[in-house]
């Protein structure tokens, strides 16, 4: 028989119990929808968390810091004498350390840092201010991934770059209650008077004056940056050596901190496994993103697996309803052996119908699934909007997300079911002696 034969006999035989065939096809569009339906709602939650994440984070940033530890604590590794004689410091990041996580492959950038260990107050005007100080061992804070509002991000001796938010940690102590608190200032270009304060060990404070001249302003990004004040790391250097009362080590003290950037994301938690197997801490966004890509894979296996139970039901209404054809068709089947028709052709003849009524539901499936799923997007998006609004988070750009795959994998998949649902009726009609057929009743 040749396929065109087949396919026209197929649809024949489906066309002449329309009715059957839709009743039957309804439990497979519903498996099929509720499949692509749940799969879209798990991925669609699934790119919605890992964008906010990424809004928050620099997923290409690895955050190394040294290990601490009692002395003589960390299976043998030598404990080392921190800033400031602080013991606890079992492995320093110094200069041979980030040449070894500069040679690892895919490692773009490594920029050491250190924070201002002591306090220190800016005043500008009238106004007085803080923020999260910190040096970095680059003459650019554009190596850290963060991009330039107004201003440069170029940094040089007396000179910060400071996060988006930094101006508005100014305030004027000499507000009385009831005033009008003054405006963030616009920093930019503009000099801070800074002022580091220490104790002698009487008690006696100790004051240093300097200035600082802020000389670019940060795009707001969600993250550390914002609240940052970025120094060249030679400048804090000096500060932590007054503060201290000697000079840093950096061989033996190691710095506080390094940013490791890694030019590919799929890099990223090797290189972070790397450090780590070094004797580092490292921590990156993207392993938190991995968490959750884990959590809702498994989540839209669960919610396929919902999906499929309801196929499951359908491919046994596909079963029944191939069976009651068989029976009613039995003369015919017998006929059609009587003229020629091997068993291999009968088999075809019914696996085919049968892979027809799977076909036709998972089309209806897909359809019916997707048109949920945008519907379900539009009315979620509404209330998750009006949720970031009150919460001032960006709010989520999809909630149901249908891939291109899913679909295609959907209607082969209903179509599967159907065969597989015909396969034993079809074998008993394949298996039928032509002359008892024809004799039955």
């Amino acid at each position: 028989m040749r396929v065109s034969d087949l396919i026209a006999l197929i649809l024949e035989n489906l066309g002449r119990r329309k009715a059957r065939v839709a009743l039957t096809a309804v439990g497979v569009v519903i498996g099929t929808a509720a499949v692509v339906l749940l799969v879209s709602l798990g991925v669609g939650l699934q790119r919605s968390a890992t964008q906010q994440l990424g809004g928050i984070g620099d997923l290409t940033r690895i955050d190394v810091y040294p290990v601490y530890g009692e002395p003589g604590g960390g299976g043998g590794i030598v404990v080392m004498e921190g800033p400031g004689g602080v013991p606890g410091i079992q492995q320093p990041i110094n200069d041979q350390t980030l040449e070894q996580f500069a040679a690892m492959p895919g490692v773009t950038a490594v920029i050491a840092r250190d924070w201002v260990n002591g306090g220190m107050m800016l005043n500008y005007g009238r106004l007085e201010g803080y923020g999260s100080i910190m040096g970095l061992g680059t003459d650019n804070a554009a190596d850290l991934g963060v991009t330039a509002e107004a201003g440069t991000l170029t940094l040089s001796k007396g000179t910060a770059v400071i996060g988006a938010m930094v101006p508005q940690q100014f305030f004027d102590p000499r507000v009385r209650p009831g005033q009008e608190p003054p405006p963030p200032p616009d920093l930019l270009g503009q000099t801070l008077k800074a002022t580091l304060i220490k104790y002698s060990t009487d008690g006696v404070e100790i004051r240093k004056m300097v200035q600082v001249r802020v000389v670019g302003v940060m795009a707001e990004s969600r993250g550390e940056a914002d609240w940052s004040i970025y120094m060249p790391l030679s400048d804090v250097t000096a500060y932590n050596e007054w503060f201290l009362g000697k000079r840093i080590n950096r061989q033996k003290d190691g710095y506080a901190n390094a940013v490791v950037k890694v030019g590919d994301v799929d890099q990223v938690l090797d290189v972070a496994d790397q450090i780590n197997e070094l004797g580092f801490q490292a921590s990156t966004p993207q392993s938190f993103v991995q968490g959750i890509n884990s959590f809702f894979i498994v989540l839209q296996v669960v919610f396929g697996g919902v999906g499929a139970i309801a196929l499951l039901v359908a491919a046994i209404g596909i079963a029944n309803t191939m069976a009651m054809a068989i029976l009613e068709r039995t003369r015919e089947i017998g006929l059609m052996k009587a003229v020629g028709a091997t068993n291999r052709d009968v088999l075809s003849v019914f696996l085919g119908e049968a892979a027809g009524i799977g076909f036709i539901g998972g089309l209806g499936g897909v359809a019916l699934g997707w048109s949920a799923g945008q519907i379900i997007n539009v009315l979620a998006l509404a209330y998750l909007a009006g949720q970031s609004a009150q919460s001032g988070a960006p709010p989520p750009t999809e909630a149901v997300f249908t891939p291109v795959w899913l679909p295609i994998f959907s209607l082969v998949f209903a179509t599967l079911i159907g065969v597989i649902s015909g396969l034993y009726p079809a074998l008993r009609a394949a298996t039928l002696v032509p002359v008892n057929a024809l004799k039955y009743e």
